[in-house]
């Protein structure tokens, strides 16, 4: 296959595909518009949108496409990629035994990206729009770290504030189609945000609630009122495109330019909230539940608060891969030790799954050696992902007088690896939207270890909690003077 040559994706050439690409059963043209997803990256096509297609392989649910949207200048590009392809997507599924490949037409168009976000706010405001959906990462949601209430005095939510109709942000956008469907009497949209925060449906609530009550109180009433927000947990592994992705593809006969691979598991679970009306995404495999909360909470735990554990002393170790971390004996013999005696315990089970069964599925998934889910791409924003995934849990064993010992060493783990150097002495490229915070408190800890934890912003009391500061200290104080493979087998010794 790989000697002919690929098949540029588009409409005209589905029937065209080699055998054994799935491809769409439904006419495309008749499909409508009821979703606009802001943030079109990889997951959201291999996950969302993905249990879309499914429906629609079914017939059902033709009215709810997707038109996808950006609100930054560098969507523009991933804009023209999926319109010159008439906004289809290959999906390449790697299981340790095998891949497989399909392709997904949930999608029918992709806004333009422009200053104001008037394309999108028009989108929204068209009352066949019904669902709003978000992922924009976790520290996307303007939260203080102070409060944890909207950060009112971000350049941004002072720029939308100042200036409804032409905003800077998602949220501004969609506050702006909000009052549009308010003044010419239609219903809201339901905000469905599918990042991997705690609450996101509520923590999108407040920043599209708190960001209008800015400039009209009543609409933010109106919004709080009758809007919706639905709670919601996704899970799947999806690594970043790169060169290997564009050769694969390309090696299944497909000119793709920008297919998309990913694991073979999914889950969806969604808070059945919505205020317009909703796909019947449970009838292809997701979940309604009026309680999202322990889901969510045993995957954020175990699964995003797992993937820091292992991308820090990976990246430290110059381990590539999540895999190839799973596959590192003193990495793994840490993030087992970790997850057993300091994350576990402050898991409750789900229906049908106990927190230890959690475990061992996300350890058979992390070791998968096809998915090569890069140690670079689950280390990004670690401002946002150990304050959102790792700091509850320790900031809960404390209050129980639980173990902390190894969650310590995570932190310093971070801490080290923000000093912008691997031990094999290559240079980490900026990784964080804080690099330059980050770096200059790790270099400044190296002598004085507390100097990490006076950052105040991420850590807020935990710096001044003896139990954790101390045991902080001493594990960053052994790594930078015998190293991280000396630091995780002392903790994996129990020494």
């Amino acid at each position: 296959m790989s000697a002919i040559r690929p098949i540029k994706l588009s409409n005209a050439t589905l029937a065209d595909l080699p055998e054994g690409i799935r491809r769409p059963r439904y006419d495309r043209s008749r499909l409508t518009p009821g979703i606009v997803h802001i943030g079109l990256g990889n997951f959201h096509r291999a996950h969302q949108a993905w249990y879309l297609h499914r429906l629609m392989q079914e017939e059902r649910a033709l009215d709810w496409a997707i038109l996808g949207a950006g609100v930054r200048p560098y969507d523009a590009a991933m804009r023209e990629k999926l319109v010159a392809q008439d906004c289809l997507t290959t999906l390449i599924e790697l299981a340790p035994d095998g891949r497989s490949a399909e392709v997904t037409g949930a999608m029918i168009d992709y806004l333009p990206i422009e200053a104001g976000n008037g394309p999108l706010i028009r989108a929204m405001a068209d009352p066949r729009i019904r669902i709003v959906g978000l992922t924009v990462t976790e520290g996307g949601y303007y939260a203080d770290p102070a409060t944890g209430g909207l950060d009112t005095r971000h350049p941004d939510i002072v720029h939308d504030a100042a200036h409804p109709d032409t905003p800077r942000t998602a949220f501004g956008a969609m506050v702006a189609a909000l009052r549009i469907r308010r003044e010419s009497g239609h219903a809201p949209f339901s905000g469905l945000s599918c990042d991997n925060l705690r609450g996101n449906g509520a923590i999108l609530r407040q920043t599209v609630v708190g960001l209008a009550r800015q400039s009209d109180p009543a609409l933010a009433d109106w919004i709080d009122a009758e809007g919706a927000f639905p709670n919601s947990m996704v899970d799947s592994i999806v690594p970043a495109t790169g060169p290997d992705e564009l050769d694969l593809v390309r090696e299944l006969g497909i000119d793709d330019a920008a297919p998309v691979t990913h694991e073979n598991f999914r889950q969806w679970v969604i808070e059945d909230d919505f205020c317009g009306g909703r796909p019947d995404w449970d009838m292809v495999g997701a979940t309604f539940t009026s309680d999202v909360h322990a889901y969510e909470m045993m995957k954020i735990r175990i699964l995003n608060a797992g993937h820091q554990v292992l991308a820090n002393a990976g990246e430290l170790l110059s381990v590539p891969t999540i895999a190839d971390c799973m596959a590192h004996a003193g990495i793994a013999r840490m993030f087992r030790k970790v997850q057993v005696e300091e994350i576990l315990p402050h898991v409750d089970p789900v229906p049908g799954t106990s927190p230890a069964d959690y475990l061992a599925l996300i350890e058979r998934r992390f070791s998968n050696p096809a998915i090569r889910d890069t140690t670079r791409r689950v280390a990004f924003d670690g401002s946002s992902r150990h304050a959102g995934f790792l700091m509850p849990v320790i900031r809960e064993a404390l209050a129980a007088g639980a173990k902390i010992e190894g969650l310590a060493l995570v932190e310093a783990l971070w801490a080290r690896m923000c000093e912008g150097h691997r031990e094999d002495g290559a240079r980490i490229e900026p990784n964080d939207p804080n690099w330059g915070q980050l770096t200059a408190a790790a270099r400044a800890a190296k002598e004085n270890p507390r100097a990490w934890l006076e950052q105040a912003g991420l850590y807020g009391n935990l710096g001044i909690a003896a139990p954790f500061a101390q045991a902080f200290e001493r594990w960053l104080t052994l790594i930078w003077r015998d190293g991280t493979a000396a630091a995780l087998d002392r903790y994996a010794g129990g020494r």
